[in-house]
């Protein structure tokens, strides 16, 4: 990994550290089920917040969220160990798969990302399944990927706890299965009055849903300027850097509410 300038990234006031810094970190000794029992604790009391109403709490267990060493170090070891592109690099032509180096890149997130610009995406192009076209999508570099994956964890639970009971789409610990199941129970109710089923798809939603209503819904998230960047940052095609007005390009952490 390519280490940015020290102080680079400083103004955000979304990942300032909380962890000592100048400290070597060994990968390998890190304690993964206590970092993520940490997370789930806070993410736990910012639903707790957020079902309750109580939105000057949510921001501020957001901020310790986004400060979080726990949700650091989680966030970079998904991103780099978890996730199916991670090795697939953005348009830096950065990888990180060596354990020094996602302990350098979670040392750097920590500590000098705060004044980060969010970099375009890298346009790529893969088959839709069960068809000859292609699905188009857009890859961060590495560093927004670990940023997107620090902000999911801090305004992830706080929508949770607002959706519908019924809505099962792409949403934590909810699958096809557990909707199947919820219209079968329905339908097969004694009291079931309706007995129809809906089937719409919105034509190029990600495309061009409105950033100004992304963000008049994320209000004042304390991350809402990165997200802000991701939204505009732009894609790069073909060495060109197409700018983005509207829409999502799917492919990144932050792509799906």
């Amino acid at each position: 990994m390519t280490t940015e300038p020290t102080g680079k990234l400083d103004g955000h006031g979304a990942a300032v550290g909380n962890g000592p810094e100048g400290v070597d970190l060994d990968w390998h000794q890190v304690d993964w089920g206590r970092a993520e029992d940490d997370v789930r604790r806070l993410r736990q009391r910012i639903f707790a917040a957020s079902q309750a109403g109580d939105l000057a709490r949510v921001r501020n267990l957001q901020k310790l969220m986004l400060r979080s060493r726990a949700n650091t170090l989680i966030s970079v070891r998904r991103v780099t160990e978890f996730n199916d592109g991670r090795r697939t690099a953005g348009v830096d032509s950065v990888t990180v798969v060596t354990a020094q180096g996602k302990a350098e890149l979670a040392s750097w997130v920590q500590h000098r990302c705060s004044s980060w610009t969010a970099r375009p995406v890298r346009r790529v192009f893969i088959p839709k399944a069960g068809s000859k076209k292609l699905r188009a999508l857009g890859i961060p570099v590495i560093v927004d990927r670990c940023l997107q994956a620090q902000a999911l964890n801090a305004l992830e639970p706080e929508w949770e706890a607002r959706f519908e009971a019924k809505s099962y789409g792409f949403r934590p610990g909810r699958s096809c299965q557990d909707a199947i199941a919820a219209i079968f129970w329905t339908v097969a109710g004694s009291r079931t009055k309706r007995r129809w089923a809906l089937d719409a798809d919105l034509a190029s939603a990600f495309d061009h849903v409105s950033h100004d209503h992304i963000m008049g819904l994320l209000g004042t998230f304390p991350a809402r300027g990165l997200v802000r960047e991701w939204l505009k940052a732009g894609v790069a095609d073909k060495g060109r850097i197409a700018p983005t007005e509207e829409g999502t390009p799917q492919g990144g952490l932050c792509s799906v509410p």
